[in-house]
This record gives C-alpha cells, structure tokens and sequence, in this order.
C-alpha cells in the first residue's frame, strides 16, 4: 500500500470515528441526566451520562490537576502524532494495523477534542452489566480504541504485507 493510500484510509477512518464519538456525546449530553439512567435490553445496557477527568475507565483521574493536564493535553497529542506518522510512513505495517492505528488515532482524537473544549473532562455515557457484573461508563472513543488495539495487536503474521502500487 502507498503512502497515500495509507493516509488516505487513515484520514478516512479517523474522522469516522471522531465524527460519530462526537455525535453521540453530543447527544447523550442534549438527553441524559447524569442521575436518571435509562436502562434497555433487560438493563444490560445502561445511558448515564459522567465526566471522565481521567483515561479509559477513568485511570489517572486521581492524579494531581497539573499532571493530568500535562499528561492528557500534551502526552497524548504527542502519542496520536506518533501514530498517524508511524501508519502512513511504516510500510512494513499489516493493513490490520494500520486499520488498529486508525482507530487509536480517531478514538484518541474524539476524547481529546473533549478534554479541550470541556475543561479536561471526557463525555462518557454507556455502561453494561450482567447479573452483578457491570463495566465503568464508558463512550463511543473507548470502544475504538479497544478495537483498535485488537486490531493491531492480533494482526495475523501470515497476512501478507499490501505490496506498494
């Protein structure tokens, strides 16, 4: 795959996912109440809406407001940066994980235009459980990073690498 296909399929996906991550925390802030959650589907699937000031599942949300800041604002922008050189100039990449770094890129994207424009804190809104089991709340960029992560880390080794055009 050539460079500009790379960042065309990276550009592509990154604003996929930030266009829908912004859509649905924009709406779960317009309809939700962060004490009323609405329950569905035998209430395996909650909407609450919470204020994330940490990472995934609120890691880092105890550290100190300075280094949260430092980390999330500059840290992160640094790593997404990384990312989207290392997806379009890597040619040695699986098109998997180039798709992975896509995700990380366009998730990662979504909760920082959060943390930009909402004071630090990250829009989360989804939680699910089963019987006494429930995950943390959680938003649309959560599970794209997650994805993204599955999707680099378990590229096949035997996929062949995309020849350049």
């Amino acid at each position: 795959m050539t460079k500009t296909a790379r960042f065309v399929l990276i550009t592509a996906i990154t604003l996929a996912c930030v266009g829908c991550d912004q859509a649905t925390k924009h709406i779960a802030r317009s309809t939700l109440a962060p004490t009323t959650p609405i329950s569905i589907l035998a209430g395996w699937v909650h909407f609450e809406l919470a204020e994330n000031h940490g990472g995934f599942l609120s890691l880092g949300s105890n550290l100190p407001a300075p280094a949260r800041r430092f980390v999330f604002s500059l840290g992160v922008p640094l790593l997404l940066a990384a990312l989207a050189f290392g997806g379009v100039w890597f040619r040695h990449l699986r098109k998997a994980q180039v798709i992975g770094l896509a995700l990380l890129l366009g998730g990662g994207l979504g909760n920082l235009i959060d943390r930009l424009v909402r004071d630090g804190a990250v829009t989360d809104f989804v939680r699910l459980s089963v019987g006494p089991v429930s995950t943390g709340i959680f938003n649309v960029s959560d599970i794209v990073i997650a994805i993204g992560v599955i999707a680099f880390a378990f590229a096949r080794d035997d996929e062949p690498e995309t020849p350049p055009l």
